[in-house]
C-alpha cells in the first residue's frame, strides 16, 4: 500500500513537471528574440538559474552579521542563541494593555524606536525576497525570517487600532542616563504614539512598508500571518496618507534622536511595497500620479537611509520596469523612476562622469561622520540589487552622461564597499565585529560591556562604560559606526559616533552580503514571488515556495495568460528559469 501511494505521488509530480515544462517551453517559443554575437558589448550575462556555489568570504561574513539581530532581541527569548543575553522588557506596553515586549533594541541602548526598527524590517524583507535562495544555502534564511517576525510581531501589537500606532517604548533621556544590561532594567518605560490628533506620516508609512514587504516573505509559509500583515499595512498606509504631518512636528521630542526630513519618500516607498504585495493598480497609480510628481524628486540622486527612502523606491519600482507586464513597464512615469535609479547608480560608480566626490581617499562612500558606514553599505546594497535586475533582464548597460557601464561595474563597486568594511582599509581592521582577526573591542553597547554575573543598577553600571578593559561579551555581527573622513577610527566605548552599532546597519549589511554571495549570476527569486507580477496569484510559486501537488488546469491556463502579458525580456528569462528549476527538481 505504501509503495503504491508513493508511486502515485511520484507520477503526479512527474505530470506536474511535464505540464509546467511545456508551459515554459511554450512561453519561450512565443518570443522572437534577436541573438547577440558572442562577446558583443551589448550582451548581458546569461539568465540566472537556481542558486549554485556561494562566495565563501561573504557567506562567512553573513553568518557573523546575522548574529547581531539575535543580540538585539527584546522580550521572552524562547530560543536564545546568545549566551550573555536573557529575557528583558517583558512588561513593555502593559500600561496600555498591550504586549510590546518583542521588537529589537535600537543600538547600544535599550530604546525601541519604531521608525528605524520598521526600516530594518523592510530592508530585511527585501533581502529575503531577493536573496532568500542564497541565504538558504548557507542556513541563514530561517534565522532571517525569525528575526523579521520578531519585529513584525511587535509592529502588529503596536498598531491596536486603525489610526493609532505606538512608535516608541522608553524615554530616551532617562534611558541614556543609565548604563545597565537590558535584563536588569528597572525604570519606567513610557509609550509614545501617533494618532489622528498627533499624526506621524513617515513612521506610519514606513511601518506599512515593513508589513507589506514582510507579507510577501511569509506568503508561502504562513498565509494567515501574511494576510494579517497586509491588513495592517493597508490600514497604516491609509492612516499615513489621510493624516499628513511629520511626526517630528507632532512630537518635537523625537527630533533629538530620529528626526525626519520629510514624509513624501515614505509614502511612495510604502505604496510601492503595497503594489508589489497586492498587485492592486491603485498603488501603482499612487506612485505614478500626482504623489509621484510631488515627492519623487526624479533625476536628483539621494542617499538611501532610515530617513530617506527615495533611492530605494526608485530601485524597487525599476523592478516593474524590468519585469512587469507590458502596459505597466512602458509607463512614462515608471521610466522616470528607472532613470532616477540609474542616476543613483551613476553617482556611485567611481569612474562615472557623474560620480559623487563624497568618498574617502581609499574609495569608501562617506556622507556623515556619525555612523559613517550606513550610507556606503546601503548604497552598495542598492547597487548589487540593481546589477542583478540588469543581469536577470539581460540589460547590458546603463549610460552615465555618455559613458556606458555594465552590471559587473556596479557589482565591482558593491564589492569595494563590502571589502572595505571587512578589512580592506587603512586600519586593516574589520568594522564587522567578530569577522576576521582584528575588529573593534570597545563597542558602545551596554549588554556587551557588562559581565553577565555583574550586579549593576542604572547609575553604578557606568563603571563598565569607563572601563579600560575590552568588552567581556563580543557583540558578534555588530556593524559599528565606522571611520571618519580621514579614515581614522578611535576604538573607545565612549566614542558612540564611531563604535555604536544599530539594527538598521545590520539590515543593510545583511542585504549587501546576501547579494554578493552568488558571484554575480543575477537573481530571479523576487520576480517569481510577488503579487505585482502575478505569479503566486495563480498558485504556481516558482521560488521561495513549492509547486502545488495537484494544480488545476485553470490555474495553469491563468499562469500562461499572465506570462503572455509580460514584456519579451521577462518572458524569456522566466521560461529559462522555469526550465532550469524543473531540471533541478527532477535531478534532486
Amino acid at each position: 500500500m505504501g509503495e503504491k501511494s508513493r508511486s502515485k505521488g511520484w507520477f503526479g509530480w512527474f505530470i506536474v513537471l511535464i505540464v509546467l515544462a511545456a508551459i515554459a517551453f511554450a512561453i519561450a517559443l512565443t518570443v522572437k528574440q534577436k541573438m547577440h554575437k558572442k562577446g558583443s558589448d551589448d550582451e548581458a550575462a546569461p539568465v540566472p538559474g537556481p542558486p549554485g556555489a556561494v562566495t565563501q568570504k561573504y557567506a562567512d561574513a553573513l553568518k557573523t552579521a546575522m548574529q547581531f539581530l539575535e543580540i538585539q532581541k527584546a522580550g521572552k527569548l524562547v530560543k536564545n542563541k546568545i549566551s550573555w543575553r536573557g529575557d528583558s522588557a517583558l512588561k513593555d506596553g502593559s500600561q496600555a494593555n498591550l504586549d510590546l515586549s518583542k521588537g529589537m533594541y535600537d543600538a547600544g541602548d535599550h530604546m525601541k524606536f519604531g521608525f528605524p526598527m520598521a526600516f530594518t524590517a523592510t530592508v530585511l524583507s527585501w533581502t529575503i525576497l531577493e536573496y532568500g535562495d542564497q541565504m538558504k544555502v548557507v542556513n541563514q534564511l530561517e534565522p532571517a525570517q525569525d528575526s523579521l517576525k520578531w519585529i513584525t510581531d511587535y509592529l502588529i501589537n503596536a498598531h491596536p487600532s486603525e489610526n493609532v500606532l505606538y512608535i516608541q517604548v522608553g524615554d530616551p533621556k532617562a534611558d541614556h542616563g543609565c548604563w545597565d544590561r537590558p535584563e536588569d532594567m528597572t525604570g519606567e518605560r513610557p509609550l509614545t504614539q501617533v494618532n489622528s490628533s498627533a499624526p506621524g506620516t513617515e513612521v506610519a508609512a514606513e511601518t506599512a512598508a515593513a508589513m507589506a514587504a514582510a507579507s510577501l516573505v511569509f506568503k508561502s509559509t504562513d498565509s494567515a500571518y501574511s494576510s494579517l500583515l497586509l491588513k495592517h499595512a493597508k490600514q497604516l498606509f491609509t492612516f499615513a496618507d489621510k493624516n499628513r504631518e511629520s511626526y517630528s512636528v507632532s512630537i518635537p521630542e523625537v527630533q533629538n534622536f530620529y528626526n525626519s526630513t520629510g514624509y513624501g519618500d515614505e509614502l511612495l516607498w510604502a505604496a510601492s511595497w503595497l503594489y508589489h504585495a497586492t498587485g492592486e493598480r491603485s498603488y501603482f497609480e499612487y506612485v505614478t500620479g500626482k504623489n509621484g510628481e510631488d515627492f519623487a524628486n526624479w533625476g536628483s540622486p539621494t542617499w538611501f537611509s532610515w530617513d530617506n527612502k527615495l533611492a530605494g523606491t526608485q530601485v524597487l519600482l525599476s523592478r516593474v520596469s524590468f519585469f512587469g507586464s507590458k502596459d505597466l513597464s512602458s509607463s512614462n512615469i515608471l521610466q522616470k523612476y528607472r532613470k532616477s535609479a540609474e542616476a543613483v547608480m551613476c553617482g556611485l560608480l567611481p569612474k562615472s562622469p557623474t560620480a559623487t566626490t563624497s568618498r574617502t581617499d581609499n574609495g569608501l562612500i562617506w556622507i556623515s561622520q556619525w555612523n559613517s558606514l550606513q550610507h556606503p553599505v546601503a548604497s552598495a546594497f542598492l547597487a548589487v540589487v540593481y546589477s542583478d535586475y540588469m543581469l536577470s533582464s539581460r540589460t547590458a548597460k546603463i549610460s552615465c552622461d555618455g559613458d556606458n557601464y555594465r552590471p559587473s561595474d556596479l557589482r565591482k563597486f558593491a564589492i569595494s564597499q563590502a571589502d572595505y568594511v571587512l578589512g580592506n582599509n587603512p586600519a586593516k581592521m574589520s568594522y564587522l565585529v567578530g569577522y576576521g582577526d582584528k575588529y573593534p573591542q570597545y563597542v558602545h553597547h551596554r549588554g556587551a560591556s557588562i559581565p553577565v554575573d555583574a550586579t549593576t543598577g542604572c547609575k553604578d553600571g557606568f563603571v563598565w562604560l569607563k572601563s579600560v578593559k575590552p568588552n567581556p561579551n563580543v557583540a558578534m555581527g555588530a556593524l559599528v559606526g565606522g571611520p571618519f573622513h580621514n579614515e581614522s577610527f578611535i576604538d573607545s566605548r565612549n566614542n558612540s559616533m564611531q563604535t555604536e552599532p544599530s539594527t538598521y546597519n545590520s539590515a543593510v549589511i545583511v542585504g549587501l552580503l546576501s547579494g554578493l554571495m552568488n558571484g554575480g549570476k543575477g537573481n530571479m527569486g523576487f520576480m517569481c514571488s510577488t503579487g505585482s507580477l502575478g505569479v503566486t496569484n495563480y498558485g504556481v510559486t516558482v521560488s521561495g515556495g513549492s509547486i502545488p501537488p495537484r494544480p488545476q488546469l485553470a490555474q495553469l491556463e491563468a499562469f500562461a495568460q499572465f506570462a503572455s502579458n509580460l514584456n519579451k525580456t521577462t518572458q524569456n528569462q522566466l521560461a529559462r528559469y522555469l526550465i532550469d528549476s524543473l531540471v533541478g527538481l527532477t535531478t534532486a
